[in-house]
C-alpha cells in the first residue's frame, strides 16, 4: 500500500474482493480530524453468493489516516448511515455441497467444472441464476434455508416482507433496486426472490456490521472476528492459520452490533501504519445476536470523522454508544443522581467517586463466553483492573450484550474518569456524553 496525498474530505467507491489485510490497495489518505463518505455495497448475501469473492462482505478499500502508526488507536465519529436500497432479501442459509471445499465463505468452487473462485453470470432469477462463466453450472455456494424479501418506506424507518410475486417483481429489476454502486463485484441477493412470511412488518434503525481497522495480516473480511474467524483454524486454503493464538491478529472490524450507527463513536487498534480504516456490511436492521446468522444487507453511504488517538493501545475495538443506547444503569449520572450519590457518601463516611463514564469494551470468541472472556481480558487491560474487578463493576453499573452469535459482546461498564484520562481516551468519552 502506497502513501497518498492528504485529504481533509474522502469519498471512497472502491471496494475489495472479500478481504481485509496490508495488501489491500488505499482508498486514500484522510486528515487527521478529516471526514470520509464511503459509497458501500451490501455485504452477506451478495458476496457469498457471488463465487469471485474471498471472504462474505464486500468492504471499503483501507482509509489511510495522516499520522496514525501502529500502537495508536483512531476514533471513528460516525455521523450518518443513509440507506440507498429500496429492498433486499435475507434469511438463514443453507450450503450447496460441491461448490466449496472448507469454507462456503471463502473457498468457492464450481461443483461441476472445479474452478476456483469462479467469474459468473447471471441467467434469470430464483437460487439457480447465477451460473459459472466457463461452464454454466449453478456455481454459488449458498441458498436459503429459510429467506423472505423486505421493501423498505422511502423514509426507512419501516419495512414489509413481500409475497412470492411481489419479491418475483423485485428481482426482475434487482440491480437498480438495491442500488448496487458501479465498481461493486457482487451479484444482488433479490435475485432469489425468497418470499416467506409475507405481510410482516419491521422497524428499521440502519447500522454498520462491518468497520475498523486492517489487521497485520491478510484475512477474509467475514472473519476479521474471533467466532467467524473459527472457520480458518486448520483451514486448507490460502487463508487459514494453524492456532487459536494466529486469530489473536484480528481486530474485530466484523461485529454486527446494532448500537454502531449515527452519533456514535468507535475506537479502533491501530495495527499497519495508516490504520487502514474500513466500511462494509451496511445493515437496515438487526435484532440483538443475528439470529439468523445473516439480516436485511443494503447499499448506502456513511459518513464519518477520524481521530488519532497516540499511544493508546487496543487489542480491539472500544464502543461508545448513543447515550439513548445505553443499558439504563451504564448511563452517564444525572446532576440529581450526583447530588443524592454525595449525600449518602456524608451521611456513610465515605468518598463517592461520581466522576465515571460509559465505556463498551467489544470481545469476540469461538461462543459467548469466550467473547465475554475476551472482553474481560481487554478491559482488564485497558483500565489496569483485575478480572474481579471489572466484573464487580459490570456487574454494579454495565453488563454484557450480545452482538452476534456465537462470540461477538459489548461489555458495558461506567468507568471512572480518571482513569480514562491516564488512557487518553477522556477527551474523545466526554465529547460523546457531553461531559
Amino acid at each position: 500500500m502506497s502513501q497518498q496525498g492528504v485529504q481533509e474530505e474522502l469519498y471512497v467507491d472502491q471496494y475489495t474482493l472479500g478481504l481485509v489485510g496490508p495488501d489491500q490497495e488505499w482508498a486514500g489518505t484522510v486528515a487527521d480530524g478529516g471526514t470520509v463518505t464511503t459509497y458501500t455495497p451490501p455485504g452477506c448475501w451478495g458476496p457469498m453468493v457471488t463465487p469471485s469473492f474471498r471472504g462474505g462482505h464486500e468492504v471499503t478499500r483501507p482509509i489511510r489516516v495522516e499520522g496514525a502508526s501502529v500502537g495508536d488507536a483512531v476514533a471513528i465519529h460516525i455521523r450518518d448511515v443513509e440507506v440507498t436500497s429500496m429492498a433486499t432479501s435475507t434469511g438463514s442459509m443453507a450450503e450447496r455441497e460441491g461448490a466449496f471445499t472448507d469454507d462456503p465463505f471463502v473457498d468457492h468452487r464450481c461443483p461441476e467444472c472445479g474452478t476456483t473462485w469462479p467469474d459468473s453470470v447471471v441467467e434469470g432469477t430464483g437460487e439457480d441464476a447465477i451460473r459459472c462463466a466457463e461452464c454454466g453450472a449453478n456455481a454459488s455456494s449458498f441458498g436459503f434455508e429459510y429467506g423472505y424479501t423486505v421493501a423498505f418506506d422511502h423514509e426507512n424507518a419501516v419495512g414489509i416482507t413481500l409475497d412470492k410475486e411481489g419479491a418475483h417483481e423485485l428481482a426482475l429489476d434487482a440491480e437498480r433496486v438495491m442500488d448496487i454502486p458501479e465498481n461493486s463485484r457482487q451479484h444482488p441477493i433479490l435475485l432469489y426472490e425468497p418470499d416467506g412470511m409475507p405481510g410482516t412488518l419491521g422497524r428499521l434503525r440502519p447500522f454498520i456490521g462491518n468497520i475498523g481497522t486492517t489487521p497485520s495480516v491478510t484475512m477474509p473480511d467475514s472473519h476479521n472476528a474471533g467466532d467467524f474467524g473459527q472457520n480458518l483454524i486448520g483451514a486448507d486454503h490460502d487463508y487459514g492459520v494453524e492456532t487459536e493464538e494466529d486469530l489473536e491478529k484480528r481486530t474485530d472490524g466484523h461485529m454486527d452490533i446494532p448500537e454502531v450507527r449515527a452519533g456514535s463513536t468507535l475506537i479502533c487498534p491501530i495495527d499497519v501504519d495508516g490504520g487502514g480504516v474500513y466500511v462494509g456490511d451496511l445493515h437496515a436492521n438487526q435484532g440483538d445476536g443475528e439470529l439468523s446468522l445473516h439480516t436485511t444487507d443494503v447499499s448506502g453511504t456513511v459518513t464519518f470523522d477520524v481521530e488519532v488517538i497516540e499511544g493508546l493501545q487496543l487489542d480491539g475495538p472500544v464502543l461508545l454508544p448513543n447515550e439513548e443506547d445505553l443499558p439504563f444503569i451504564s448511563k452517564p449520572y444525572s446532576d440529581d443522581e450526583v447530588a443524592a450519590g454525595h449525600d449518602l457518601g456524608a451521611e456513610h463516611g465515605v468518598d463517592v467517586d461520581s466522576e465515571m463514564a460509559p465505556i463498551q469494551v467489544v470481545g469476540s470468541g469461538a461462543t459467548v463466553n469466550d467473547a465475554t472472556q475476551n472482553a474481560f481480558d481487554r478491559a482488564g487491560q485497558l483500565l489496569d483492573m483485575s478480572e474481579g474487578e471489572i466484573r464487580a463493576r459490570c456487574t454494579f453499573t454495565g453488563g454484557v450484550q450480545i452482538g452476534r452469535l456465537p462470540g461477538v459482546v459489548q461489555l458495558d461498564m461506567l468507568a471512572p474518569l480518571d482513569l480514562l484520562e491516564d488512557r487518553g481516551l477522556d477527551g474523545v468519552v466526554r465529547e460523546q456524553y457531553r461531559l
